[in-house]
């Protein structure tokens, strides 16, 4: 893995050859608004030994039986595993899920939901083909939902949304993700209506949004949303939306536009004839600071 990439998330934990022997240092990794998501930095270690599922009972060493105990729990994988979930996995508060190490693929059921909890830190999974059952069929779905940190995951071709945020969520940070194949990437707020939105904040970067990718990278609404050192290779109608007066503050982002003069637009704002759209702040640098390390 590499190290001093200018990358603070990155060299925050890769520049210790023993990171694994101190895995929690991660928690002290996150930058913007998710800054403060400890995860399960103060529990103790749980290993997932098997990929099976049940939604009522699960087993000790299944992720589920960790992400539902209602003490703190820093949770890795004893070895590579793909686990198809039976029912939405509800996420309970002070949980890191940490996939380093291994590979580990949340696939083909439906997915991870961090509803009216905190302090979740989601780690180093491949999350893809979510489908919908009493869920949305989101990747990751954060409803109510605050000091959150989703980083170094790679999400794509799910039901709904790959990350949304929802329903009074915040204090968020959604970085060095790699996210393809998909038409509603990423939902902030959750309609024009809904004002308990207004506080939300998150924080989008060093994420690579990638090929077979349609619009909302994100769609924002009401809150405030920092948008910065994204890499942007590929849309189909637009990359950044909103609504309902946000504030987007778009930094040092990299913006490969498609080769088609109708779906060019980086920034698209919804009409609506109850809402003034307004207070966007977009700044350009030219450097682009390393992003998502698909190594990882």
């Amino acid at each position: 893995m590499s190290c001093k990439t200018g990358n603070p998330i990155d060299d925050c934990w890769r520049c210790d050859p023993k990171w694994h022997k101190n895995r929690k240092r991660l928690a002290d990794c996150a930058i913007g608004f998710g800054k403060q998501a400890i995860g399960g930095r103060d529990g103790k270690y749980y290993t997932v030994t098997d990929p099976g599922d049940h939604p009522v009972k699960p087993k000790p060493g299944t992720l589920r039986y960790a992400a539902i105990q209602n003490e703190p729990l820093w949770i890795v994988f004893a070895r590579d595993m793909v686990i198809k979930l039976k029912a939405e996995l509800m996420m309970n508060s002070f949980k890191t899920i940490d996939g380093r190490g291994s590979s580990v693929h949340i696939a083909g059921g439906p997915c991870i939901t961090i509803q009216y909890v905190t302090n979740v830190i989601i780690h180093g999974i491949n999350i893809h083909d979510c489908k919908k059952t009493v869920s949305d069929g989101d990747g990751v779905s954060i409803f109510g939902g605050s000091h959150v940190w989703v980083d170094h995951c790679s999400l794509s071709n799910c039901a709904d949304g790959l990350i949304d945020a929802i329903h009074g969520s915040t204090a968020i940070t959604i970085s060095n993700n790699y996210m393809t194949h998909h038409n509603k990437v990423m939902l902030l707020g959750h309609n024009d209506g809904f004002t308990r939105d207004r506080s939300m904040q998150v924080t989008i970067a060093f994420n690579h949004f990638g090929e077979g990718l349609v619009q909302r990278m994100p769609r924002c609404r009401h809150g405030y949303f920092h948008v910065v050192n994204n890499d942007y290779t590929h849309w189909q109608m637009y990359a950044i939306g909103g609504s309902a007066a946000p504030t987007i503050n778009s930094q040092g982002n990299r913006f490969l536009a498609p080769d088609d003069r109708f779906n060019k637009e980086v920034l698209y704002f919804f009409q609506s004839n109850q809402i003034i759209h307004k207070s966007i702040a977009y700044h350009t640098k030219s450097r682009l600071i390393t992003l998502f390390d698909e190594s990882d």
